[in-house]
């Protein structure tokens, strides 16, 4: 039966940050590591179900991937070394990922104007589709396991996250 999802509670969230925080400069690092194993379980589960819901609509997990981050663009547009550089991948690799997804009509191409050595991507309408649609089926399967989470789990979880990306709270 699914955990009923608490609230957070920042000021606990806080304290176990700033324990795992002071565990990673002591001899001990247990606390730390704690927190860490929480974080990296939750991301794996997380990314694993959305890897499993894309392949269902014949997208490898890194073409998926590809697809996010220019989606996920302000401009819904990026260039293909920016891509490259979003999924720490080189070049090449990129440029074959945007080729797949170009047959698959999820993106389109385009060449600047002034550098014809630059190319930029952007999502095609049957590529929104195709996100929003592997999106709805993501958020079943993740509400779910997220469901199952106890309150230290998640707050064990975000403390690392946010560690990681240097939040105040």
């Amino acid at each position: 039966m699914p955990v009923v999802s608490q609230p957070l509670d920042f000021d606990r969230l806080r304290r176990r940050g700033n324990a795992a925080k002071k565990a990673r400069e002591t001899e001990d690092k247990h606390t730390y590591f704690v927190g860490v194993a929480e974080a990296r379980y939750v991301l794996r589960k997380v990314f694993r179900i959305v890897e499993e819901q894309a392949k269902k609509f014949d997208l490898d997990p890194l073409a998926h991937q590809a697809l996010i981050q220019i989606y996920g663009s302000p401009g819904m547009e990026l260039q293909v070394n920016q891509i490259a550089s979003r999924l720490d991948i080189t070049p090449a690799f990129a440029s074959s990922l945007v080729r797949i997804l170009f047959n698959k009509d999820l993106i389109s191409r385009r060449r600047d104007e002034r550098d014809q050595r630059v190319t930029f991507v952007s999502i095609t309408r049957r590529g929104r589709e195709v996100m929003d649609a592997i999106d709805e089926n993501v958020k079943f399967h993740v509400d779910y396991f997220v469901g199952q989470l106890t309150i230290e789990e998640r707050e064990r979880a975000l403390s690392i996250l946010m560690f990681y990306v240097g939040a105040k709270i």
